[in-house]
């Protein structure tokens, strides 16, 4: 909720190495699970402008975590397929709100063509080399 302590940045994140930060849900009247947009469609309601800075600074890759699987996280991460970003969930950097119905979450979100991977993955390696290198 935002202005409260659970909507603050962790103290453990190195912001320095922060670019942007992109604020979603601040329309009261729509609910926002999205980091890209609300849920409506036609009219859209709101839209944080995440696509644009991604695209605009070549992003390729979408990789999400946070919380809940089911809900920020799944829609997060459907809407950058939907951009047409390469998306991957870290299994292991996120927990469904409803874990009994994860399983069924899970296959609705790849097939919407987000991979669902473990942090000891190919994927998640290729991430890490590659930070190492900057």
């Amino acid at each position: 909720m935002q202005d409260t302590p659970g909507a603050e940045i962790v103290a453990e994140l190195d912001i320095g190495r922060v670019d942007r930060i992109v604020e979603k849900g601040l329309d009261p009247r729509v609910e926002m699970y999205s980091a890209f947009y609300d849920p409506l469609k036609s009219p859209r309601c709101s839209d944080s402008g995440l696509a644009g800075v991604l695209k605009g600074e070549g992003v390729t890759d979408v990789y999400v975590v946070g919380l809940a699987a089911d809900y920020c996280v799944r829609f997060t991460a459907e809407d950058a397929a939907a951009e047409g970003f390469r998306t991957v969930i870290i299994e292991e950097g996120t927990r469904a709100v409803d874990e009994g119905g994860w399983v069924k979450v899970r296959e609705e979100i790849e097939a919407k063509g987000v991979k669902v991977v473990c942090m000891h993955g190919e994927e998640v390696r290729k991430l890490v080399e590659l930070g190492q290198t900057k």
